[in-house]
């Protein structure tokens, strides 16, 4: 469904009109003429260099944040963003979204059939909190996972990272994001008041990572490769939301790039091991094993 559905937006284009993009940064600045609701700032970076190519995660469009896959709409000014600039905040929000999307991604494979695993939500990020975060409803109780479990989350999203999958981004009408999401009843109870906040009054914004497809208003960043080797899922709690039992995972991860020694990368460990509190006004939870 979310492949029709992009297919039929981008077949709405009449016909290729070309834009002014005036791109700033290093190594120099420069004008492209690219084509209109078809070129992203991906294909900026990709005139330019092979570096900007690697490095870049995210951008500022006309100084609006925007995913490196996002179409641009009308002359505009491109910055691209990286992990080792001055001012990373965006950059990082946009990798800790994407972390805890690639979680919910993880969750699904890893879950024998007989789990039926039900993704809830994830938090904004805050990378304060020190972990990023995905909860989520599981037909076992009192259940409890144990290192092992939660070191094949780990690894399941190694495995999408070292796939260097593109985060794929699509607007859509609340009817079709409601049909799509049909069979999960927590995103079916969610979806109509996401669409009341947008713009329009009527749209939810999906992604969509291989053949997974979830709620969020983005931005992500490019691919899955920014994913670091440095990843753990450290902790999964057992919480009450809203008078739902959910279940809490918790992970903390770096990019590729950031390098940190083991002991400081296992305190890091350790922190997002801690039930993360965010969005909770009062939560009873199970000590992760």
């Amino acid at each position: 469904m979310f492949s029709k559905e992009l297919n039929r937006q981008r077949n709405l284009i009449p016909r290729v009109e070309k834009i002014e993009i005036q791109y700033k940064g290093a190594p120099e600045e420069a004008t492209l003429l690219l084509n209109k609701g078809i070129s992203t700032p991906l294909d900026v970076a990709q005139h330019l260099s092979e570096d900007l190519v690697d490095q870049s995660g995210l951008a500022l469009v006309n100084v609006e944040v925007w995913d490196m896959g996002r179409p641009l709409v009308d002359d505009c000014t491109v910055e691209l963003m990286h992990f080792q600039m001055e001012e990373p905040f965006h950059i990082n929000r946009a990798f800790w979204r994407s972390c805890s999307f690639l979680l919910g991604a993880a969750l699904k494979l890893v879950f024998k059939e007989d789990i039926n695993v039900l993704l809830h939500s994830f938090p904004a990020p805050n990378v304060s909190t020190g972990s990023f975060i995905y909860d989520a409803s599981m037909n076992v109780s009192d259940w409890s996972a144990t290192k092992e479990e939660l070191m094949a989350i780990s690894a399941a999203m190694h495995r999408l990272a070292e796939q260097n999958l593109p985060f794929e981004r699509i607007v859509v009408k609340q009817n079709l994001a409601a049909e799509m999401f049909a069979e999960n009843s927590h995103k079916s109870k969610q979806i109509p008041a996401i669409a009341k906040k947008s713009k329009s009054g009527d749209s939810v914004t999906l992604y969509r990572v291989g053949n997974h497809v979830d709620v969020s208003g983005g931005p992500m960043v490019g691919d899955t490769s920014f994913l670091g080797r440095r990843c753990t899922i450290a902790a999964c709690h057992k919480i009450d939301y809203d008078g739902q039992s959910l279940y809490r995972f918790q992970g903390v991860a770096l990019p590729k790039g950031v390098l940190l020694d083991h002991v400081a990368f296992g305190l890091l460990e350790k922190r997002a091991s801690k039930l993360n509190e965010i969005n909770l006004h009062s939560a009873q939870h199970v000590s992760p094993a």
